[in-house]
This record gives structure tokens, C-alpha cells and sequence, in this order.
């Protein structure tokens, strides 16, 4: 193939055939000719020769061929790898050995500013945003801006009004999974919050934050009057314990 000379005008870029192929996807353009056929013809053959890996179902392309065939799962549901320890499985090897390291506890990803330590890769990216102060998820009803796409996710529903995550016991529906696990623990009983001072276990994180409060404000306490007790300090209850303070 031979080359023209460049043109002055530098946005009617020339094509070069080339010589290596047997069929030539496109042709030597003429000075002044309008490129524009040819060049999304070109965009095209280079699409597919870098993906050439075609899914049947939805018309999607891949550059490598492992990565159609782990595609593909979505559509057939297959699941190949299955965790020994609980028995949950995957249908890609890389989140599936994210999984594992819930079980051995590996943490292989360390933060370089703490050295706080994570089983995942997207973990310390999220992680290091608390570093940064980067919060690159927008929300566009509020303004309000979150470092990890979940928690925006979760965010949004309180503007759309949706609550996917529904109770099985009492069909009450929440807006994230958080709120659901929380709420389950009235029907099964759970209380996984303890106290480490007195041993008493409580199902929220919020009601084992106001309980340690009672055991600060004991040790404000010049003596303890009768008719005092932590529930009544917390419910301000107790007349002579507000007297006494």
C-alpha cells in the first residue's frame, strides 16, 4: 500500500491499507473526501478484532474467550464453584476465592496509610476513601455524596420510596439489608451485642451505645441512692438519682 502525501487540513486524517491483510476492510481515501463511512467502518472491524468473542444471547463481546464462557453464566445460572466450608457458590473463580478468604480469614490487601488490612481488593478501595475524603457517588435528588456504591444504592430507595428487602416472618419491607437482618433479630431472638463490662446482650448497636453511657455516668457517681438502677438512669426515671446528680 502506498501512503499520500498528508493533506493540510488535519482533521480529513488519510487511511493506510494494509498490506498484511487479504481483504481490506476499508479504502485509500481521496484529498477532500468525506471520511465518515469509512471511518466508522474501521471503528468497527477494530471493535471486533479486539472483542472478538461473541455471546449468542445478548450480543455482548469479549477480548478473551474465558471471559465469554464466565459471561455466559448470567444466562445459564451455572455456578461451578462451590464453597467446601458453607456451601455457597459462585459462578466465577475470582469472587470465589474473595469468598474463601472469609472462612481462613486472609487478608492479603493492606492499607498504606493504617495498615488496616482487607479479604478484598474493592474492600481497600473503599477502605482508602476514608483517607482521601473521596465520596465519588452523587446522589442527584439530595446532594448527598457516599464512598461506596452500595450505600448510595441504599440512599436512593429513601427517595424512590422502594423496600426490596422484605421480612419472611411478618412481611415488613426495608429499603437495604441492614435494616432487614436488624429487624429479623426480633422474630428469632438474637441479641449479638455485648457488653464487655457486664456481660448483657442487646439486638441493636444502638441500644449497647446508650447502655455503656450507664456504666460511664456510675462512675460519675459519688455513691449510688436508693431506688437507682442503669434502667432507670437511662429512662430518667429515678427522681433521687436526678437529685443526687
Amino acid at each position: 500500500g502506498k501512503l499520500m502525501s498528508q493533506p493540510r487540513d488535519m482533521g480529513k486524517a488519510t487511511v493506510h491499507q494494509r498490506p498484511f491483510m487479504g481483504r481490506k476492510p476499508y479504502r485509500l481515501l481521496k484529498y477532500g473526501e468525506n471520511f465518515g463511512r469509512s471511518t466508522r467502518l474501521m471503528c468497527r472491524v477494530t471493535h471486533q478484532k479486539e472483542n472478538p468473542y461473541k455471546c449468542g444471547v445478548c450480543g455482548k463481546c469479549f477480548g478473551r474467550s474465558r471471559s465469554l464462557i464466565r459471561h455466559q453464566r448470567i444466562h445459564t445460572g451455572e455456578k461451578p464453584f462451590k464453597c467446601p466450608d458453607c456451601g455457597k457458590s459462585f459462578n466465577d473463580s475470582s469472587n470465589f476465592g474473595a469468598h474463601q478468604r472469609i472462612h481462613t480469614g486472609e487478608k492479603p490487601y493492606r492499607c498504606g496509610e493504617c495498615g488496616k488490612c482487607f479479604s478484598q481488593s474493592s474492600s481497600l478501595i473503599i477502605h482508602q476513601r476514608t483517607h482521601t475524603g473521596e465520596k465519588p457517588y452523587q446522589c442527584g435528588e439530595c446532594g448527598k455524596s457516599f464512598t461506596n456504591s452500595s450505600h448510595f444504592s441504599a440512599h436512593r430507595r429513601v427517595h424512590t420510596g422502594e423496600n426490596p428487602y422484605k421480612c419472611g416472618d411478618c412481611e415488613k419491607s426495608f429499603y437495604n439489608c441492614a435494616r432487614l437482618r436488624e429487624h429479623q433479630r426480633i422474630h428469632t431472638g438474637e441479641k449479638p451485642y455485648t457488653c464487655a463490662q457486664c456481660g448483657k446482650h442487646f439486638s441493636k448497636i444502638s441500644f449497647l451505645t446508650k447502655h455503656r453511657e450507664v456504666h460511664m455516668r456510675e462512675k460519675l457517681l459519688p455513691y449510688s441512692p436508693s431506688g437507682y438502677s442503669p434502667e432507670n438512669l437511662l429512662r430518667g426515671k429515678s427522681d433521687e438519682f436526678r437529685k443526687a446528680f
